[in-house]
């Protein structure tokens, strides 16, 4: 395997060509092993993996003072090389409930002061609002982004799930490296006018969700049993006939992938690999063996012949569910 090199957009720098997404390290998706994943943050770094995507609401903290102790332990090498993309806006109650957004000034500035803190680094090299506040204008949100950035306490402007219209007023406001959002194969809604734009204005995708949270991952059975703390077990595309579809496209995915002799998440991550240099899929691997599988994606070629195959089994819009519960996307522009 040799790990390429991907720009994060015409303003940002130049990342590996998988990033780590570390939320599921801390929350959402069931009980994770505090050692394990450090020791999967670590092996990362060593299989030259650049980017680590956090947020500062996950689990109220836990996930950026994790990275900071993987950091800390990390060889100075390998720490140096490591770039850490932050999420910040999501306001959280003392039992874990979501209260909303906030993309005030003041609250920007708030915000990434205690993530530095807790991951203890003094500066983060990408960061960006969650979802929009409703109630502040993008402008002042990315305005503030804009002066940590002119005081060296961020080094890049990102978005997060944000469409084309607030894509464009954020940069005409300043400069914009990057857009994080979901895209997978089940997952497409960016490409009729979300991509274009971001392309249009040199801004990069760091892509979340490539394996659509392990539903076509080749993992995930329709017997399978999730807590209550599982973000899936109330995502529509996890629920009764939706899920069972879903596990359908999968199994079309499987046969294509065992003709290739690669594995279902393989060919699903390479599938995001081969929409453009542009992209970068971020892989939730919350153990090693899970991230050598997602690594071993970079050594995946596919064809003509063999995405025209992908688009047959797996044609865009074949997911049965929203991406989201109808609160949450309700937050999500598109």
């Amino acid at each position: 395997m040799t790990m390429r090199t991907r720009p994060l957009g015409s303003t940002g720098p130049q990342v590996s060509a998988l990033g780590l997404g570390c939320m599921g390290m801390s929350a959402l998706y069931g009980e994770a092993d505090r050692t394990e994943s450090v020791a999967t943050i670590h092996a990362a770094l060593e299989a030259g993996v650049t980017l680590l995507d956090t947020g500062d609401f996950y689990a109220m903290g836990h996930n950026e003072m994790l990275i900071g102790e993987a950091l800390r332990a990390a060889p100075a090498a390998r720490r140096e090389q490591a770039l850490v993309s932050v999420k910040f806006g999501a306001l959280r109650g003392p039992d874990g409930s979501w209260l909303g957004y906030d993309g005030r000034p003041a609250a920007v500035k708030s915000f990434a002061a205690y993530s530095l803190q807790r991951l203890g680094v003094d500066h983060i090299d990408v960061y960006r609002i969650a979802r929009l506040d409703p109630d502040v204008p993008i402008e002042e949100t990315v305005g503030a982004i804009a002066e940590l950035v002119e005081k060296g306490y961020v080094r890049h402007i990102g978005l997060s799930e944000v469409g084309a219209g607030t894509i464009r007023r954020a940069a005409a406001t300043a400069p914009v490296s990057d857009l994080q959002i979901e895209y997978s194969l089940i997952s497409r809604g960016i490409e009729d006018e979300i991509l274009p734009t971001v392309r249009e204005l040199g801004i990069g995708i760091t892509a979340y969700g490539v394996l659509s949270r392990g539903l076509i991952s080749g993992h995930f059975t329709a017997d399978r049993q999730l807590g209550a703390g599982d973000f899936r077990a109330m995502s529509p595309r996890f629920q009764g006939d939706n899920l069972q579809h879903n596990l359908n496209l999968v199994e079309a995915l499987r046969k294509i992938a065992e003709q290739k002799g690669v594995s279902v998440a393989q060919i699903a991550i390479a599938w995001v690999l081969s929409r453009g240099e542009d992209i970068v899929p971020l892989v939730g691997a919350r153990r090693r063996d899970r991230l050598t599988e997602a690594l071993g994606a970079l050594d995946v070629t596919l064809e003509p012949a063999d995405l025209a195959a992908i688009e047959e089994a797996v044609p865009a819009g074949a997911a049965a569910g929203e991406r989201y519960p109808a609160a949450q996307m309700a937050h999500v522009e598109s």
